[in-house]
C-alpha cells in the first residue's frame, strides 16, 4: 500500500487563503486580479521553475516553494510572462508594465478614476455620475438608474389624469 501524500487544505499565498485541494492554476485564480488565462501561465512558469509534475495540487507542494510561487505571482515580468498577459500595461505614471493583484488593483483603479474626474474628461464625468461611458443606450435598458420611459398602465394613467383635474375643480369652487 502506497503512502498517501499529505495535502495542506489551506495554503496562504499573498496574504490570502487558497484551496489546497485544487490544481495550482485553478487555486491561484482565487486571488483578485488573476484570471483563468493568467493563472494558467503563472502556474506553468512555477511548474517549470520548481520542476514538479503538472498535475500537482497546490496543497501538495512543500511550504518552502510557497515563496517561489508568491514571487512569480507578484513579479510575472521577471519570470518571462509576456507583457500582453499583464493587467497594467504602460502605467500612466511610470510607463512600466506590471501586474496588480488584490488591494493594489483596487487602489490603482480608484487612482485612475480620480485622475479622470479631476481633469474633467468625458469618461471621468460619466463614471462619476454612474452612467455608461462607451455609447450604450440608456433610455430603455440601464440597470438601476430609474424606470423605463414609455408605456404606463391604464389604472395609473387614469389616477394621474384624475388628480390634477380634481384639484383644479376644487380651486374654482373656492
Amino acid at each position: 500500500m502506497e503512502k498517501e501524500k499529505e495535502i495542506r487544505l489551506i495554503v496562504r499565498i499573498v496574504n490570502k487563503d487558497l484551496n489546497g485541494k485544487l490544481a495550482i492554476a485553478r487555486a491561484i485564480m482565487g486571488l483578485k486580479g488573476i484570471s483563468h488565462r493568467t493563472g494558467k501561465m503563472l502556474a506553468q512558469k512555477f511548474i517549470e521553475e520548481a520542476k514538479i509534475d503538472a498535475n500537482t495540487k497546490l496543497g501538495e507542494i512543500p511550504e518552502e516553494m510557497d515563496k517561489k510561487l508568491e514571487d512569480i505571482i507578484l513579479n510575472p515580468g521577471k519570470h518571462g510572462v509576456p507583457s500582453w498577459c499583464l493587467n497594467r500595461r504602460k502605467d500612466f505614471e511610470t510607463g512600466q508594465d506590471s501586474h496588480l493583484i488584490m488591494g493594489e488593483l483596487d487602489f490603482g483603479l480608484r487612482k485612475d478614476l480620480q485622475r479622470l474626474s479631476k481633469i474633467k474628461s468625458y469618461r471621468g464625468l460619466r463614471l462619476g455620475w454612474g452612467l455608461t461611458v462607451r455609447g450604450q443606450k440608456t433610455k430603455s435598458t440601464h440597470r438601476g438608474k430609474g424606470g423605463v420611459i414609455g408605456v404606463i398602465k391604464k389604472e395609473i394613467a387614469l389616477k394621474m389624469k384624475a388628480s390634477p383635474a380634481a384639484e383644479k375643480k376644487e380651486e374654482k369652487k373656492k
